[in-house]
């Protein structure tokens, strides 16, 4: 798996070159990467959280199945799969687009986090170290500023997609999800400020335009429940 991170950073390391020939700017660089790749990524993010979405709608039909032929695994398994195809579920359609996410993400981290590695432009040696607004140099941390944003921004992308309600948010009363709404913002702080502010950059911008996204999905969401009611009514 190592290997397909690494594949994927040298890649994009020419991206960031060509862009940084463009613009001009690391910090605004790094900016317009990450919103690009966030925007191709858009139709991946919405397949797997609509498909997540429709799972935790079927959780209670799930939980009636088990308790009814759960004496019966194997009839278990088919009074399941036949829930899944009539209402258009599949329970593997979100494994498929996290999985190209992760990739994409990984080769992005490991870019940032060690550039040089992956840029092989002169003019990049001297960019990396750029200032940026507050920022004095981009490979060295910053030490709270941009770590409480990324925090800040990572806390508000999991409070509305716990929203949204996926299948982690119908077990337990979504307890385990409660706790990462929490814990994994301040993880990214204690992280951020020991990489390259480059890459709290990267994660910030990420995180801010994810809000939006599950923003968007909450919608589409609601949607899709109001069309499911009115064919419900015409049946």
């Amino acid at each position: 798996m190592t290997k397909i991170f690494w594949i994927m950073s040298s890649p994009l390391g020419i991206v960031i070159s060509q862009l940084y020939n463009f613009i001009g700017n690391y910090g605004i660089t790094l900016i317009v990467m990450t919103a690009i790749i966030k925007l191709l990524l858009y139709p991946l993010y919405k397949k797997q959280i609509l498909s997540m979405a429709s799972m935790g709608d079927l959780q209670p039909h799930i939980k009636d199945i088990q308790n009814k032929y759960g004496n019966d695994p194997v009839l278990m398994r088919e009074k399941t799969a036949e829930l899944y195809q009539e209402h258009g579920v599949n329970p593997m359609g979100g494994c498929l687009p996290m999985a190209i996410q992760s990739i994409v993400i990984m080769g992005l981290f490991g870019l940032l986090r060690n550039p040089l590695l992956f840029i092989k432009s002169d003019k990049m040696i001297f960019a990396i170290h750029e200032s940026f607004l507050w920022i004095k140099d981009l490979s060295q941390p910053d030490l709270w500023i941009l770590p409480i944003m990324a925090g800040v921004a990572t806390f508000f992308a999991f409070y509305i997609q716990n929203k949204i309600g996926t299948p982690g948010t119908q077990m337990a009363g979504g307890g385990m999800q409660k706790i990462m709404m929490f814990v994994f913002p301040l993880m990214i702080v204690w992280l951020a400020r020991s990489y390259p502010a480059g890459l709290a950059i990267y994660w910030f911008i990420s995180q801010f335009i994810q809000i939006f996204y599950n923003v968007r999905f909450a919608k589409l969401k609601k949607e899709l429940k109001e069309k499911k009611k009115i064919k419900k009514r015409k049946k």
